[in-house]
């Protein structure tokens, strides 16, 4: 089996740490080959389909784009970050302290950074907002795609980019490790909330190694023991979802698409 936890890797010492005491519960639960070590791949499309994935953690807008053919949903982490409500979480927008611009409706003809087209926090939901300011299909000057939430981030403090939608979790952690990167950042609004990243196991996994994986979950989180492990990484708990939660992610794309916006532009 395969495991991962790549999606918010800002300190991977601190992962593998949360990895070794969930793996350690998983193995308590009855659960078979669960791997030592974490993978953390290049090809994330790929791995997120492997029929030997044990658990990862992906992304809502992929998932309900076809990954869910593919996989199960555990649920989602619980964060205690500036935008998390539960399981839910937003993106924060952000922008350089130089400039003059309040609100989202400011930055038209402005260029905007974002991490991928396949993300819900930086394009996705960011679409969705910016949909009924467009005017024939478009908004911003320019788009940059990044690769990463942080080179969005490193764009804008740059000057490349004007504002990016950022996962308000990942924006924590990393104000948390390198507070300088953040420094030269204002928040300049949010988008609406979505359900968090879900944990996923392939579509492979029986009924009875679901309820063992989200009852080892549960475990870790709520173990006062463990709770310096947990609160490196900003995690407060776990809420079990199903596909059916992240329907609020399709309905941002629809939402956009009928307002005649499709793409981020």
């Amino acid at each position: 089996m395969i495991a991962s936890l790549p999606m918010y890797g800002v300190d991977p010492a601190a992962v593998e740490r949360f990895w070794g005491v969930l793996a350690a519960k998983l193995a308590e639960r009855g659960l078979a080959d669960v791997p030592a070590q974490l993978a953390w791949p290049d090809d994330l499309a790929a791995h997120w389909r492997a029929p030997d994935l044990l658990i990862s953690q992906a992304c809502g807008y992929p998932l309900v784009q076809g990954l869910s053919h593919h996989v199960r949903v555990v649920g989602a982490f619980c964060y205690a970050a500036e935008g998390c409500t539960g399981s839910d979480y937003r993106s924060r927008l952000v922008t350089r302290k130089d400039l003059a611009l309040d609100g989202i409706a400011d930055f038209r003809g402005r260029t905007v950074a974002f991490n991928s087209r396949d993300s819900q926090s930086g394009y996705n939901g960011l679409r969705a907002l910016v949909a009924p300011l467009q005017t024939d299909g478009r908004f911003f000057g320019a788009t940059v795609e990044t690769g990463a939430h942080r080179r969005s981030i490193e764009a804008v403090l740059g000057g490349a980019a004007d504002i990016a939608a950022i996962d308000c979790v990942t924006l924590a952690l990393i104000a948390r490790s390198e507070p300088e990167i953040v420094a030269g950042l204002k928040d300049v609004g949010a988008t609406a909330p979505a359900p968090g990243l879900p944990v996923i196991t392939s579509a492979t996994t029986s009924d009875a190694d679901l309820e063992r994986l989200r009852q080892a979950i549960e475990d870790t989180v709520a173990d006062p023991a463990l709770a310096a492990i947990s609160e490196a990484l900003l995690i407060a708990g776990f809420e079990r979802l199903d596909l059916a939660d992240y329907a609020r992610c399709t309905a941002m794309r629809d939402f956009a698409i009928e307002r005649g916006y499709p793409e981020l532009a």
